[in-house]
């Protein structure tokens, strides 16, 4: 692995600014007790502020803050509960994470022999906490996040982002405590555990120019 890593950077070009600012938005989902299938049969909003570390044009580090909605009905699933029981819930769910970033081909605009590109595929994967529950029964619990996209350059500094990402929280008390164990199985660290989705369009503003030739006098 961190061979691979010392190659991509290797083969990668300096970025030319060092940092990038924005925010996303788009439609959030989540698979629990009371949706088993599709994380969007209940599409909620997601909105968030990001920010970004470049470290080159293939490799970079974000941090994000956001905020999703929601829902779910136990209705809509072909399993029955315990005594026939019917649940749903609406919640809010605040999350935070520190993610990696891989550019599939070298990011940017410039002269031709860098072989920059002004659109490229990601994926990306991190650590995070996400707070949620209902009723005011809120739970904390630690999450990983990890997803695919899209980058395009709107101009040298613009960017335009689309991103499909599932966090995997390691709680089931992120929707409601009613749902929690409802097939009277005991969740674990990995297990009977929520995922929350979302896919969102960003936008960032790059900042924090490179000196590609500095000639420094002491």
């Amino acid at each position: 692995m961190a061979a691979a890593v010392s190659l991509i950077s290797a083969s990668a070009q300096e970025a030319k600014y060092k940092w990038d600012v924005g925010v996303a938005a788009g439609m959030s989902g989540y698979i629990g007790d009371a949706n088993g299938g599709f994380p969007f049969r209940h599409p909620g909003a997601a909105v968030s502020v990001l920010g970004r570390y470049n470290f080159n044009t293939r490799l970079a580090l974000r941090a994000q803050a956001g905020l999703q909605t929601i829902s779910g009905n136990t209705a809509d699933m072909d399993n029955v509960l315990p005594g026939n029981a019917q649940y749903k819930f609406n919640t809010s769910v605040f999350d935070f994470g520190v993610k990696g970033e891989f550019n599939f081909f070298p990011y940017g605009i410039g002269e031709t022999y860098k072989r920059l590109r002004r659109c490229t595929p990601y994926a990306t994967v991190g650590i995070g906490v996400a707070v949620g529950g209902s009723k005011g029964n809120r739970a904390a619990a630690f999450a990983l996040p990890l997803g695919v996209g899209v980058k395009y350059k709107l101009s040298e500094r613009c960017n335009l982002g689309a991103e499909w990402a599932f966090t995997k929280t390691f709680s089931d008390k992120i929707d409601s405590k009613e749902l929690t164990d409802l097939y009277l199985i005991k969740s674990s660290f990995i297990k009977n555990t929520d995922w929350l989705s979302t896919l969102t369009v960003s936008i960032t503003y790059e900042f924090g120019e490179r000196c590609e030739v500095c000639n420094r006098k002491d």
